[in-house]
C-alpha cells in the first residue's frame, strides 16, 4: 500500500470549560473553578499526575479571571502588575530560596483582587522548600486533588481527543484502545496520536483493524 506523506502538524487540544470531562475524582476541583469568583479564599491548590487536567482547569480559570499563567521555573523573576496569577508545577524542580520567598510574597499578597492559584504533581503538604513559614501555608492552603482516571473518564477523554482531532471512531474501537494501553491520560493521548497518523499515512480510517495492528507492533517491539 502507498503511504501518504503525513504533515507535521499540530492538533490543538481544546481547553474550554465545556470540553473539560468531569468525574467523581476531578468534580471538587471544577468546582473550585466554576464558583470563581466566589471564592471562599484568595489562594487555592490543584494538584494531582501529569495529564489529570491541571492545565485545562488552568486555562479556564485563566479565561474567567484574567489571570496571568506562569511556571514555577519562572519564579525568581519580577512579576509585574499583579493581579489574578497561576504558578504551575510548584513541585517539578528543586526549590529555591529566591523561589520560595517569592512564593511566600505571593501568598502574604493575595487578595480578592489578586487571587493565587497553584498546581502541582503531589499533595500540597509534601512539596519541599526551604522555608518552615511556606511549608504552612502549602498544608494550610484550601486544595483539591485530581485522581487517578477511572474507565468512564478515559473513555470520555479518547472521545474528546478523537473529536479534537475531528476523528468519528465507533465506541468498540475506544473501548478496544482502552484495553490495551497504560490506565493513564498520558497512554491514551499517545496512542491516539499514533493511530491518526498511521491512519493518516495509509488513507484510513481509526478501525478495529488498525488499533491490532498498531497494538501487534507494540506486543513485538516494533516503533
Amino acid at each position: 500500500m502507498a503511504l501518504q506523506l503525513v504533515l507535521p502538524l499540530t492538533t490543538k487540544p481544546s481547553l474550554g470549560r465545556s470540553d473539560f470531562v468531569v468525574s467523581p475524582g476531578n468534580a471538587p476541583a471544577v468546582g473550585l473553578i466554576d464558583s470563581w469568583p466566589n471564592w471562599p479564599v484568595s489562594a487555592a491548590i490543584v494538584y494531582g499526575p501529569s495529564g489529570s487536567g491541571k492545565t485545562h482547569l488552568v486555562s479556564v480559570w485563566q479565561k474567567m479571571s484574567g489571570a496571568r499563567v506562569v511556571s514555577a521555573a519562572e519564579l525568581g523573576l519580577e512579576i509585574e502588575g499583579r493581579g489574578a496569577l497561576a504558578v504551575e508545577d510548584v513541585d517539578s524542580q528543586p526549590p529555591t530560596e529566591m523561589r520560595d520567598r517569592q512564593l511566600f510574597q505571593l501568598f502574604e499578597s493575595a487578595s480578592p483582587a489578586a487571587p493565587l492559584l497553584l498546581t502541582g504533581r503531589e499533595a500540597p503538604s509534601v512539596w519541599p522548600t526551604f522555608l518552615p513559614d511556606l511549608a504552612s501555608r502549602f498544608s494550610a492552603a484550601l486544595s483539591f486533588g485530581l485522581w487517578k482516571p477511572d474507565d468512564e473518564l478515559l473513555a470520555a477523554l479518547a472521545r474528546k481527543l478523537l473529536e479534537d482531532r475531528q476523528l468519528p471512531v465507533p465506541a468498540a474501537v475506544i473501548a478496544r484502545i482502552l484495553q490495551s494501553l497504560e490506565r493513564s491520560p498520558e497512554a491514551v493521548r499517545e496512542f491516539i496520536a499514533r493511530a491518526d497518523a498511521k491512519a493518516l499515512s495509509e488513507a484510513r480510517p481509526i478501525t478495529l483493524s488498525l488499533v491490532r495492528e498498531l497494538i501487534a507492533g507494540e506486543d513485538g517491539g516494533l516503533s
